[in-house]
């Protein structure tokens, strides 16, 4: 038996490895098995593709033991094995795959240094956080010789001549106290489960089982060997889709989702090409609980060659579509790439790109054979789909497509492209109104004019979407306008209309001087038809509801931007105010008509006694 030295760090790395991992050291069986896996592998393509091995009986599978007395665990595989000089570099040197790169990404952050260890090759070393000892018994597929390698992850390993019956590799780990949970069937089971049930391989679990026959003093206790398969050793999304059942797709949700509804669709991709990969996706039919938490739980699961990496990855897909569960399974991605290699991983970047882009592509296909259930889809997720207008330059078009609106043109929602469709033959703007509830909007005296002549609007009801529409300024060759401005209107105004306006000038200037420096400009307008005033915010200026976002945001320093207030010509109010050489009231009621234009859009007004005094005294002279 010879000694032999670690490399330089070893020391200091397997310090790093045990002492900053303890709270995921359950990924130490998730290391050796996917070890075995990756021998298994070489030498299932090694009896396909070399005649010197063609010959050799190939039975691959994974046995994993352990004894509660003795306090240790063996996985054993019957891969390609290794010789002597195999052992010493692939086990004595850590840093082949970059140990100093390893040691100096380090963080301290126990979650994101445990996806360290495979990336650097030093996978194998996970052992070390729960064994005081580690054996490895290896043998060369094609060679008859056996070698036995010993370390105590300190300072140094031994190698010697053994024997082994088959070829493959045994490991076996002599637990320490940080390790002894695991020689127990259904710990070694509940971590082959969550990390390791799609290996494409077999991985056999030898336990004693226990029972008890008789009753009373008869009562005897038996003991049974037993040997089960603990993986499903083959990955549902790996599978042809013609070989799958909706009952199949249905099961594997269920199991990954831990819900009891069925989702509303599964979309099921195998890629081969440039890229190797599989992906599955769902869209649950109900939002979850944290659909709007800054914390929310990713629902999609990355493997890399059916091995689990993380399923606490928010890179994996793009904010706004952070309600779709699934898998993605890459053949060309590192072994557990960290948080900053999926950040700029090219590989990854494509793989993202396109099941977004096959996502919303079946989400419009959904939105064309079915409307309805389109429609239920909407309504759960719906708001965070629109932040995809300011998150996802790459796909605006297709999102544009598949955004939804209420509608003063149907019952329900509408799209962009359904709008157009239903607009006047002289119409050349998509008009919407923003700002506060449904029924408030479809009251607002801005939408008066429109509805005289039979203009649809949409609805923008969600608080996001006085955020999110400024970033479309068009759909397809159409403007879209906002009711809420000044300027809204301008287009669709005959002559008549501004005629109208323009005999009313010499009463806009005394209420402009009356309202002073409470609005930015006082207009006459033909868009009121029942309504005496309304506000609008100048067409350079943020909305009053944008001004209340951008308040409630923290942002106190915004300058207070000053409305627009619009008088109607033929209101029986102003035409009698037209009238009027009472100066106290011509004051009166121009307050009161920027004030209750104020109400009307939900702003609070500043002294609301004064208003309640000035309300007072204009119903006391209409009294008199």
């Amino acid at each position: 038996m010879s000694k032999k030295q670690f490399q330089t760090e070893v020391h200091r790395l397997l310090h790093l490895i045990i002492h900053s991992l303890y709270s995921h050291k359950e990924i130490f069986i998730r290391e050796l098995i996917s070890n075995s896996s990756d021998a298994l592998d070489k030498l299932k393509f090694l009896t396909l593709t070399d005649e010197g091995y063609k010959s050799l009986t190939f039975e691959p599978r994974i046995d994993i033991s352990f004894s509660q007395s003795e306090k240790t665990l063996t996985i054993s595989d019957t891969g390609i094995g290794m010789n002597d000089k195999e052992l010493e570099e692939n086990l004595g040197t850590i840093a082949r795959s970059g140990t100093r790169n390893f040691v100096q990404s380090m963080t301290g952050d126990e979650k994101r240094d445990s996806n360290l260890i495979g990336q650097f090759g030093v996978g194998f070393y996970s052992a070390f956080m729960v064994a005081d000892k580690v054996e490895v018994i290896s043998r060369k597929a094609g060679e008859e010789t056996a070698y036995l390698w010993i370390s105590d992850g300190k300072e140094e390993f031994e190698i010697s001549s053994s024997s082994k019956d088959t070829q493959g590799t045994t490991v076996k780990l002599f637990l320490n106290a940080e390790g002894e949970e695991y020689a127990s069937r259904w710990a070694i089971q509940g971590v082959i489960r969550k990390y390791s049930n799609h290996v494409p391989f077999p991985i056999y679990l030898h336990y004693e089982d226990i029972t008890y026959e008789g009753e009373g003093t008869e009562r005897k206790e038996k003991k049974e060997q037993k040997v089960d398969q603990v993986n499903s050793a083959s990955a549902l999304w790996k599978r042809p889709k013609s070989e799958l059942k909706e009952e199949d797709y249905l099961e594997f949700y269920r199991q990954i989702s831990y819900e009891m509804d069925d989702p509303l669709l599964h979309i099921h991709t195998q890629a081969e090409g440039t890229l190797d990969y599989s992906t599955l996706f769902y869209i649950p039919a109900k939002a979850p609980m944290d659909l709007f938490r800054v914390d929310y739980k990713a629902g999609v699961k990355l493997y890399v060659k059916r091995v689990f990496i993380t399923d606490d990855e928010k890179e994996l897909m793009p904010t706004y579509l952070r309600f779709v569960k699934g898998i993605i399974d890459s053949e060309d991605l590192p072994l557990n790439v960290s948080r900053e290699i999926l950040q700029h991983n090219k590989v990854m970047a494509k793989i993202k790109s396109s099941s977004v882009k096959k996502i919303l592509g079946e989400l419009e296909s959904l939105k064309n054979r079915d409307s309805e259930k389109y429609a239920s889809f909407w309504k759960e997720f719906g708001v965070p789909m629109k932040e995809g207008l300011y998150q996802d330059f790459e796909n605006k078009e297709k999102l544009l497509d598949l955004i939804m609106y209420k509608t003063t043109g149907k019952e329900g929602y509408t799209t962009f492209a359904e709008y157009t469709e239903r607009m006047l033959p002289e119409q050349n703007a998509i008009y919407y109104i923003t700002g506060g509830k449904e029924g408030v909007l479809r009251n607002s005296p801005l939408l008066e004019m429109y509805k005289n002549r039979k203009i649809e609007v949409l609805i923008l009801d969600d608080e996001i979407d006085e955020i999110v529409i400024s970033a479309v300024p068009k759909f397809k060759d159409y403007e879209l306008k906002s009711v809420n401005r000044s300027d809204a209107a301008d287009d669709i105004k005959t002559d008549e209309d501004r005629e109208k306006e323009k005999k009313i000038g010499p009463l806009i200037d005394i209420i402009k001087g009356k309202l002073g420096d409470r609005v930015k400009n006082v207009i006459a307008s033909t868009r009121l038809s029942d309504s005496p005033s309304c506000i609008v915010a100048d067409e350079n200026d943020p909305t009053m509801k944008m001004q209340q976002i951008l308040k409630a945001m923290g942002q106190s320093e915004v300058p207070e931007f000053k409305p627009v207030l619009e008088i109607n010509p033929d209101h029986e109010i102003i035409r009698k105010l037209e009238n009027s050489t009472d100066d106290s009231l011509v004051e009166d009621i121009s307050l009161l008509l920027l004030e209750q234009a104020m109400l009307l859009e939900g702003m609070e007004l500043k002294e609301p006694n004064t208003f309640v005094a000035r309300l007072n005294r204009v119903m006391n002279r209409s009294l008199n």
